[in-house]
């Protein structure tokens, strides 16, 4: 027995020499970068001309036809009764969407909502083929010998450029809003292809690299070599992939959500022991406090929330039909994620707490930019583009990102990303905060304390200037 335990303590002590090796020496690649990608989406033959880059101003404008047309739906909506009692545990409620229903026809004011929209300076530019939309805030004032910063916002869906409106102003006139204006943004929000007034790609296979590549053409077009980049739901990987497409030009990427599509034998350990041992894993008291019980706040969560995903990674065309003829059922669709994504307990409240942290004038509008624009079908598309290989197949799942990174954490983010997983993907991580609240559309619900995290994590790149130690 005693030869026995020896042959036992040689056999771990080489698995562990073994496995030490391994992560250091092999499973540590050298750092690469991920290829731009050069696609074509416009329609039909790429022409042999050179793409006209000029920029255009653009207004938001709809037609009375359009109004009359969308009234006229609303008018002849045909309504289910929900089950008793049921508030928002089935989906949307249809008691609470015949009232967002009565008062999108009588009291929503859209001519108002399009004043307020275009507010800002819009543009249109053509790139790879296809007509992409931005909003480009400048600074009403810069401080004595300062220069504004350019910070590339990216929605998600079912969001849109609109999601940053409250935001914007903190970042491009900190001072007047009682925040430090030490650092002063000139702010560049595009719409994602197949979203809101950028084109869609005519193309299959446009997905979160292309969309980072468009992205990337467009920061240059506008004279941008150095920029920052900020996003949230498909805006945290489109810059995360940018990131990884032009390390040298990005200067700090600053992300609301930061998921892993990767899962080791590490995440799966720290997962099973994490509760118990959160330090040998890098787990924070706010970690295990966010992601247990697991069965309960991972697993089953993401099975409820999950089901429109996969619909929309299969099938996104069919599912798209119905909601692209029918104004109700958008809204329907649209409005019970900002419910349970903002907090998963308001699927227990009878108007799913839609109007705790949002106006229903902010909320309508959001979703009369998928309506006028009749985006809904090519935004779900996305979902195919980048799912339809498989999770963490691709190679950006592979690549880890060397720009200085800042993660704002919220606490009802559909999933919960430890720091210690984030790390991972990020190694070079300078802030990762906890935030007090909020959830998943935090440049709308919470844009004061989304605005603060942005601005003292520039301020410590700013600082170190550690974008030069790349």
């Amino acid at each position: 027995s005693y030869s026995a335990g020896i042959m036992l303590l040689d056999i771990l002590v080489t698995l562990i020499v073994g496995t030490v090796i391994y992560y250091y020496f092999l499973s540590r690649k050298k750092e690469e970068t991920l290829p731009f990608k050069e696609g074509w989406w416009g329609k039909g033959q790429k022409p042999d001309t050179e793409e006209d880059a000029t920029i255009r101003p653009f207004k938001v404008e709809t037609t009375e036809e359009e109004l009359s047309d969308l009234f006229r739906r609303l008018d002849q909506a045909r309504f289910t009764e929900p089950l008793e009692n049921s508030c928002f545990q089935y989906g949307i409620n249809s008691v609470y969407l015949r009232k967002v229903v009565s008062y999108w026809k009588n009291q929503f004011n859209w001519k108002k909502q399009v004043e307020v929209l275009n507010k800002y300076p819009h543009f249109k530019t053509k790139i790879q083929g296809i007509d992409i939309h931005f909003v480009h805030v400048k600074p009403p004032r810069l401080p004595e010998g300062q220069s504004a910063k350019p910070l590339l916002m990216v929605h998600g869906w079912p969001g849109s450029f609109f999601e940053f409106y409250k935001i914007i102003p903190l970042l491009t006139d900190p001072a007047s809003h009682g925040l430090s204006n030490e650092h002063v943004f000139e702010v560049i929000c595009p719409s994602i292809p197949g979203y809101g007034f950028s084109e869609a790609p005519h193309k299959k296979d446009f997905n979160s690299v292309s969309a980072a590549s468009v992205f990337y053409e467009l920061m240059l077009r506008l004279g941008f070599s150095e920029f920052y980049a900020q996003g949230g739901d498909w805006g945290w990987l489109i810059c995360t992939n940018l990131a990884q497409i032009a390390p040298n030009n990005m200067k700090g990427l600053h992300l609301n959500l930061a998921s892993v599509s990767r899962i080791g034998f590490s995440h799966v350990l720290s997962v099973l022991l994490g509760r118990y041992l959160p330090g040998l894993f890098g787990f924070q008291d706010e970690d295990v406090k966010r992601m247990y019980p697991f069965l309960e706040k991972g697993v089953y969560r993401i099975l409820r929330e999950s089901g429109y995903a996969h619909i929309q990674a299969t099938k996104p065309d069919t599912v798209g039909c119905g909601l692209n003829d029918s104004p109700v059922g958008l809204a329907g669709y649209i409005l019970e994620k900002f419910s349970t994504w903002t907090d998963p307990e308001f699927c227990n409240l009878e108007d799913g707490g839609l109007e705790k942290k949002f106006t229903l004038d902010d909320l309508l509008t959001n979703i009369m930019i998928y309506w006028v624009s009749g985006c809904i079908v090519s935004s779900v598309r996305f979902y195919k583009e980048n799912l339809q290989k498989g999770i963490g197949t691709q190679k950006h799942d592979k690549l880890t990102v060397q720009v200085p990174t800042g993660i704002a954490s919220f606490p009802n983010e559909i999933m919960h990303t430890p720091q210690a997983w984030a790390r991972k993907k990020f190694p070079n991580m300078v802030s990762f905060h906890y935030m007090p609240r909020g959830g998943h559309f935090a440049a709308l619900e919470e844009p004061e304390l989304l605005a603060e995290d942005i601005l003292q994590f520039v301020g410590k790149v700013e600082k170190q200037q550690l974008w030069k130690k790349k």
